[in-house]
């Protein structure tokens, strides 16, 4: 065999050899590790990139009382829970209050009521019907949605139940981002006024904690284009307000 010969087969002798022992394993390894990274990083982009995402894009329509607050034909008032005697709890007093005040003040022409009704016993929206009533706001102002079983829910169905386009959100100031980000992107040209979370240090700090998951929650409703229990029908009590057809 010649020189050349030897060379060649040398050569291929390496190029077809088996790795050494250890060789695969270690590469598999870090191909796992930069997976891994990879994943995490993006879970990480996630949990950052969405509450910012969120609070740059309400920037201009969150206001902190009704002084600040532009009008609109209605003030959508979220369920906050009542107690055992069916009253609001203070967290939805406050809520009401400001849209009462903005009712008064007429920057509003009619409060939306969405809560939770979805067990016997338990009317939230009839409560929050009767305190804004019994504070001199007329019967004929006032509309009950029932099925308002979250925030996503309560701004679905404002837009494809009531036909509200244009509104005002009330809530407080922890809710308030996600509250407002999800009615713009559902179909309500909504601004937020804060409610009062003064003198409910424990709760409040709680809302706030709360608040990280339900706001990825609601960036998943978005994406995924969740469909609220109850979507429909199509009903028509304000539409002399809204100007919906």
């Amino acid at each position: 065999m010649t020189a050349d010969a030897r060379d060649a087969a040398a050569l291929g002798a390496e190029v077809g050899a088996e790795p050494a022992d250890g060789v695969v394993p270690r590469r598999r390894r870090r191909r796992a590790v930069r997976a891994v990274a990879l994943l995490v990083a993006v879970a990480l982009g996630w949990l950052v990139v969405v509450p910012v995402v969120v609070l740059l894009a309400t920037a201009g329509h969150r206001h902190a009382d009704a002084d600040g607050a532009p009008t609109a034909p209605v003030v959508i008032v979220l369920g906050a829970g009542i107690d055992a005697q069916g009253n609001p709890s203070p967290f939805l007093a406050e809520r009401l209050d400001v849209a009462i005040d903005l009712y008064r003040r007429g920057a509003v022409r009619a409060l939306l009521m969405s809560g939770d009704n979805s067990r016997a016993g338990y009317d939230e929206v009839g409560s929050m019907a009767t305190y804004a009533i019994a504070r001199g706001v007329p019967a004929s102002a006032v509309v009950t949605d029932h099925a308002g079983f979250d925030t996503y829910s309560s701004c679905y169905r404002a837009r494809s139940v009531w036909g509200v386009d244009r509104a005002i959100v009330v809530t407080q100031a922890f809710h308030l981002p996600r509250a407002v980000f999800l009615c713009r992107r559902l179909g309500v040209d909504v601004d937020g006024v804060v409610a009062s979370d003064q003198g409910f240090t424990d709760v409040s700090r709680a809302g706030w904690v709360r608040e990280l998951p339900a706001v990825h929650k609601a960036a998943l409703d978005l994406l995924t284009r969740r469909t609220p229990t109850f979507p429909g029908p199509r009903e028509h009590t304000l539409d002399g307000v809204t100007g919906s057809r």
